[in-house]
């Protein structure tokens, strides 16, 4: 059996054979390349070749599909360090905004 989903970035399969669920991330077609992430949060790599003589098959979202990234905190991701995204007063030139 072969695959006859085609990758879609932003979709989710799972590998029949293998019984692995993964989502296609990206694709580059000048590459030949392309990139998944496994629900456990690993990224792997295929080649249209091997994506289409593989058991791949559309799948709905999984409903856990954020659990690798359930033990991570705001202050990974840098959203609660609000000054680290401000302008430097310094830096702005008031002169752009005077008429």
């Amino acid at each position: 059996m072969s695959t006859v989903a085609d990758p879609i970035v932003g979709n989710w399969y799972k590998d029949l054979e293998n019984n692995m669920t993964f989502k296609v991330i990206n694709i580059e077609e000048g590459e030949d390349s392309i990139e998944v992430q496994y629900l456990d949060g690993d990224i792997g790599e295929y080649d249209h070749e091997s994506w289409y003589n593989s058991t791949f098959d559309f799948i709905e979202e999984p409903e856990d599909w954020s659990a690798p990234f359930d033990d991570l905190e705001d202050d990974d991701l840098g959203y609660t360090d609000l000054d680290e995204h401000r302008r430097n007063p310094e830096d702005i030139d008031f002169e752009d905004y005077l008429d």
